[in-house]
């Protein structure tokens, strides 16, 4: 294990992406029994924060169908953050009648990813923050909102996304009172100098409700633009076991980072997860046969960890 640099965060939260934004890019339909399966084993191997499901129509998702019965289950466990992803204002009232601890809005950067992805341009999909915003307040619920603003880096339809129309939306979302705001790499085109120069600007806009980086594998830079981040302070990011995800609409959006290789990397840096490797090994095996028959990713559950590397103790 190398000794930590002081100027990197101590502690990172791992947020487990892959009962949605996994699942949703898969075509086999894992059963309820087994989500609720891996959500127990996920939160035994020390996760505190799964993104459990998105409230979508079934009809469009049918992965995610139960999404209502698996957050029910999640939010039973101890310490657990289950957070739902919702698309629109239909997704923020169920996730609000079930007492979400949060729900994260996707908003993108791309105007075409947004048409192809919401059916609604960019400003669209702020105004309707707006009154999810409004309808979390007026219910007293305490749902917090989170705005991932995806293809920020770039976007397989659109090409170029200008980095002034991010820090805009960020401001804009922020205007409109959600707690926090992240950025997603949607598919795999940053490197880390861009990573760096982006979440600077935001950084300026943001400051501490900039609290997450969501990035792709897919060109095998997403543990470097994590690094990247590290160096600025960011000390929340989403990850799938076995590296699965994907976007739908996003032509080409393979893989997140693997949360057993962001693990890795972060507990070889000195940089405590609360994360358990060999049951988030165990974990990757049951997923693999879930999922028989599609592509998971990964390097780390292939070698093993070094003989040098201790590991710390997962959440009790």
């Amino acid at each position: 294990m190398s000794p930590m640099s002081p100027s990197l965060p101590r502690r990172v939260v791992v947020r487990e992406m892959g009962l949605r934004d996994g699942l949703q890019s898969v075509q086999t339909v894992v059963p309820t029994p087994a989500k609720l399966e891996w959500i127990r084993d996920a939160h035994a191997a020390g996760q505190r924060e799964i993104e459990v499901g998105s409230f979508v129509p079934a009809k469009l998702l049918p992965q995610l169908a139960d999404t209502a019965e698996v957050l029910a289950f999640a939010q039973t466990l101890p310490g657990l953050r289950a957070t739902v992803l919702v698309p629109n204002m239909k997704g923020a009232e169920r996730a609000l009648e079930m007492n979400a601890e949060m729900m994260l809005v996707p908003l993108s950067a791309s105007h075409a990813h947004s048409l192809a992805n919401l059916r609604k341009a960019p400003d669209d999909v702020l105004a309707e923050i707006v009154r999810m915003r409004a309808a979390r307040d007026a219910s007293g619920a305490r749902t917090e909102i989170e705005v991932g603003i995806s293809t920020a880096f770039g976007c397989t339809i659109q090409g170029e996304v200008d980095p002034d129309e991010v820090v805009r939306l960020v401001q804009a979302v922020l205007d409109a009172g959600v707690e926090s705001v992240s950025l997603a790499d949607t598919v795999g085109y940053a490197d880390p100098a861009m990573v760096s120069r982006l979440f600077e600007r935001v950084l300026k806009v943001a400051g501490d409700k900039l609290v997450c980086g969501h990035f792709h594998d897919t060109r095998g830079l997403a543990l470097a633009n994590i690094y990247a981040c590290l160096q600025l302070g960011i000390a929340r990011f989403d990850a799938s076991i076995g590296g699965i995800g994907g976007c739908p609409h996003a032509p080409g959006a393979s893989g997140n980072v693997a949360t057993e290789d962001l693990h890795y990397m972060l507990a070889s840096m000195g940089i405590e997860t609360g994360l358990d490797f060999d049951r988030l090994l165990a974990l990757r095996a049951k997923v693999a046969r879930w999922l028989e028959g599609e592509t998971l990713h990964g390097s780390v559950w292939r070698a093993g960890l070094p003989k040098t590397m201790k590991q710390e103790p997962a959440h009790a």
